[in-house]
């Protein structure tokens, strides 16, 4: 564990976390990054063995600071998504410290030979987060996501086991 992951933890959502869960998707600062799901879809999020659906917690004042998602984690070519990742703090390295967190669950945990998300084209902040992580971006869907002003372009990332292998040891230091 890096000092970057230290105090940021992830733990199995439970049906009782859902109010949070749709309160922090629903904020207004999330909202214009997200297509929110129906209270019914986390549930299959929890319960189905393909995903796995985390709170996470970020020390004594943020106990529950977001959530995140797994999605393909039984997937048979090894190809794992980062299907969603909500946070309530923003500017202060969380989200860093959950990508580092959840590629090397990917990686490590559920032995993906391929990790990959979607992000909004106008979500700029991931983006770079993303680039940063070692992400690469392997092409658009234009137009893809309706939005209150027209339409945003998914830009779709990956990184390969091979790519987070090299990563991992500068990460660790």
């Amino acid at each position: 564990m890096t000092a970057l992951t230290r105090g940021v933890r992830l733990r199995p959502t439970m049906l009782s976390d859902l109010d949070f869960v749709i309160s922090v998707e629903r904020d207004q600062a999330n909202a214009p990054f997200i297509t929110p799901w129906e209270r019914t879809q986390h549930e299959g999020a929890i319960r189905f063995p393909d995903f796995r659906h985390f709170i996470v917690e970020a020390g004594p004042a943020y106990p529950s600071a977001g959530f995140v998602i797994l999605q393909g984690c039984r997937n048979p070519h090894h190809s794992v998504e980062l299907k969603r990742i909500v946070l309530q703090l923003k500017g202060q390295g969380l989200g860093r410290a959950c990508v580092r967190l959840l590629t090397q669950m990917a990686f490590r945990d559920l032995r993906a030979h391929r990790f990959w998300l979607d992000v909004k084209s106008l979500n700029t902040r991931a983006l770079a987060l993303y680039r940063s992580e070692g992400f690469v971006e392997e092409g658009r869907l234009r137009d893809s996501v309706k939005t209150d002003d027209g339409y945003d372009s998914l830009v779709v990332m990956s990184m390969l086991e091979s790519e987070y292998s090299a990563l991992a040891e500068v990460h660790e230091t």
